[in-house]
């Protein structure tokens, strides 16, 4: 596996926990948004990035930031899987949206996008995350289903380390 690092734009932990538990699984290193930097992004071939969705379906805060040191790096060459948390009963109109905001930036930026979930595995009314009938990264709801998390993520790591 090339060098990859996982970052996380988590309000209440939850987005970090997932985070640090990809991590652990990969073996690699997990740092929070505020501190991604172009230095962080030149040192890496693979970029995991995470966030958890607010509001309408937006991006974690920390991430408005992010994706500005991202677009400014640029990420041609750089291969790009991402995960989501959300809220599939309370917000079930917008679940994990925020990773669509992220989605769009990193594929503007010309990252290689990779691990697009199959949304029919899912509950939920809507989300920008889908395209195709596949969510652009891994969808967790750790307020609902946190029973499946562990099980997700184990199987969409094991789809897209080939590609790391």
């Amino acid at each position: 596996m090339k060098q990859t690092v996982v970052v996380y734009g988590s309000s209440t932990g939850t987005c970090e926990s997932v985070a640090q538990a990809i991590a652990q699984k990969l073996g690699v290193q997990v740092i929070d948004v505020s501190a991604l930097s172009e230095g962080v992004i030149q040192e890496n071939d693979n970029l995991i990035l995470g966030t958890s969705t607010w509001g309408a379906g937006e991006m974690q805060d920390d991430w408005y930031d992010g994706v500005n040191v991202l677009k400014k790096a640029g990420l041609a060459g750089k291969t790009v899987a991402l995960f989501g948390c959300g809220d599939c009963e309370s917000y079930g109109d917008t679940f994990c949206g925020g990773m669509h905001e992220l989605y769009e930036a990193v594929t503007e930026a010309g990252a290689h996008v990779i691990g697009a979930v199959d949304a029919s595995h899912y509950t939920y009314e809507d989300s920008e995350s889908v395209i195709d009938g596949k969510f652009v990264g891994l969808a967790l709801d750790e307020v609902n289903e946190s029973d499946k998390t562990e099980e997700r993520i184990d199987q969409w790591l094991s789809e897209i380390k080939p590609s790391l």
